[in-house]
């Protein structure tokens, strides 16, 4: 029988999943169908589109740890299930971190105007730079998931000394040593964090001066352009918000282990993961002109208060 808080999660879940997988798939088929026509993609789409992949692969690992937390908590941290799902759970979720961050670099490279050397070198070689961080994202992903393996292999034995008596002190030791290597094993998500927030700032920064330099010499404080670059502004300032708090929810998620409530943070987490990978996919609809344009047609004419023709403020 599942108590109040399990079936208030699994609707939550069931909800986020189903609006998770229509809007990643809705990017997946359009940039999909666009590249299947033309027989060309951009960078930035092309990030996009694997983006929204990886996605739907982590919204289907996430509601299947969701069900496993409501209908078989007791079995949620054992068994080789689980140690399956915690490594394709890592992989995805690293690399698809590193996405968000490779994106953003793109769109700062792309966008912003700064007239530091560094800046304008990186400026003029932007795809290079963003395809070498791709191929390092992938690198990192698997050395990361590796680093896993062996967390699995102290956790076995640490299973296997548990209910033995004489070894007290080495199950002491090797519980020191499978917590500490989990804290470190965060610590991989950093990177991509750090390149994430100074690329968004970069970006702030820049159209914050840009939007300051044509209000001095417009007439109208509602110019246009003036709106596109505020626009833009606010959905950079949604993409950070979203961001961080995927984040904070990851940490929950890994920390669990070690709260009280180990159950309902848990909980939390998952509920918080499955709607940022539908909000922020959404997000990056809105910023793109062709997915915005195609999203737009769909909608009644009464609801299609965006004109199909405009282009958003990272239209490539």
């Amino acid at each position: 029988m599942l108590g109040f808080t399990e079936e208030v999660f699994l609707v939550l879940i069931v909800i986020e999943f189903i609006l998770g997988n229509l809007v990643n798939s809705f990017i997946g088929l359009v940039n999909g169908s666009h590249w299947f026509k033309s027989k060309k993609m951009s960078l930035s789409d092309f990030i996009i589109t694997v983006l929204a992949l990886f996605r739907i692969f982590l919204l289907w690992i996430i509601f299947i740890d969701g069900l496993i937390i409501v209908f078989s908590y007791h079995t949620h941290d054992s068994g080789i299930t689980m140690q399956l799902i915690d490594a394709l759970w890592t992989f995805t979720n690293h690399f698809s971190i590193w996405l968000i961050s490779c994106l953003g670099v793109f769109y700062c490279l792309k966008i912003a105007s700064f007239s530091h050397p560094t800046f304008l070198w990186l400026k003029w070689r932007a795809s290079r730079v963003v395809v070498g961080m791709l191929w390092g994202a992938l690198l990192l992903s698997c050395i990361c998931t590796v680093s896993l393996m062996n967390e699995f292999q102290i956790y076995s034995v640490l299973s296997g000394s548990r209910g033995t008596s004489n070894v007290t002190e080495y199950f002491r030791l090797k519980t020191r040593e499978y917590n500490l290597m989990h804290v470190l094993g965060n610590l991989w998500k950093l990177p991509p964090l750090i390149v994430s927030l100074a690329a968004y700032f970069l970006l702030l920064l820049s159209l914050g001066k840009h939007t300051q330099q044509m209000q001095q010499y417009s007439i109208s404080s509602r110019d246009q352009s003036t709106e596109a670059h505020r626009r833009a502004m606010r959905i950079i300032f949604s993409f950070l918000f979203l961001f961080l708090i995927y984040f904070l929810c990851f940490l929950v998620l890994s920390f669990s282990r070690f709260l009280p409530a180990t159950k309902i943070a848990r909980i939390i987490g998952v509920v918080i993961a499955m709607s940022y990978f539908a909000g922020d996919s959404f997000i990056l609809i809105l910023c793109n002109n062709k997915l915005k344009r195609t999203f737009v047609s769909m909608l009644p004419h009464e609801c299609g208060h965006l004109k199909p023709g405009s282009k958003g403020p990272f239209a490539p």
